[in-house]
C-alpha cells in the first residue's frame, strides 16, 4: 500500500512564501512522475506542477510558473513544492500526487493522493 503524507501549508499574505512536503511510502516506487495539484472552492481540481522521478524534469501550471518550483529527494522519498511570490488566488487546498500520466496534452492524475493541505493567501 502507498501513503502520501503532506505537510506545510498555512495562512500566509500576499507576495510571501510557502513550502510543501509530500512524504511517500510503503511500496517500491513504481510511478515515473509525482506531482502536485489544488482545488479552490467551487472550482475543479486542477494540474499545478510535476516532477520527473528519475531525471528531475520539471513541468509548471502557466499560472504558477516562475513563482512555484518542484522538487524532490530521492533518498527521502519526499517531493516538495516551493510556493515564492504567493497571491490570493493561489489559495486552495494543495494535494500532492503519484504516477502522473501525459495524456493529450495535459497532465493526468495517477491513483495516488495525499491528504491535502490547505494554503490560505491574503490580501
Amino acid at each position: 500500500q502507498v501513503q502520501l503524507v503532506e505537510s506545510g501549508g498555512g495562512l500566509v499574505q500576499a507576495g510571501g512564501s510557502l513550502r510543501l512536503s509530500c512524504a511517500a511510502s510503503g511500496r517500491t516506487f513504481s510511478w515515473l512522475v509525482m506531482g502536485w495539484f489544488r482545488q479552490a472552492p467551487g472550482k475543479e481540481r486542477e494540474f499545478v506542477a510535476a516532477i520527473n522521478w528519475r531525471d528531475g524534469s520539471q513541468y509548471y501550471a502557466d499560472s504558477v510558473k516562475g513563482r512555484f518550483t518542484i522538487s524532490r529527494d530521492n533518498a527521502k522519498n519526499t517531493v516538495y513544492l516551493q510556493m515564492n511570490s504567493l497571491k490570493p488566488e493561489d489559495t486552495a487546498v494543495y494535494y500532492c500526487n503519484a504516477d502522473l500520466r501525459w495524456d493529450t496534452g495535459l497532465f493526468r492524475p495517477g491513483e495516488y493522493w495525499g491528504q491535502g493541505a490547505q494554503v490560505t493567501v491574503s490580501s
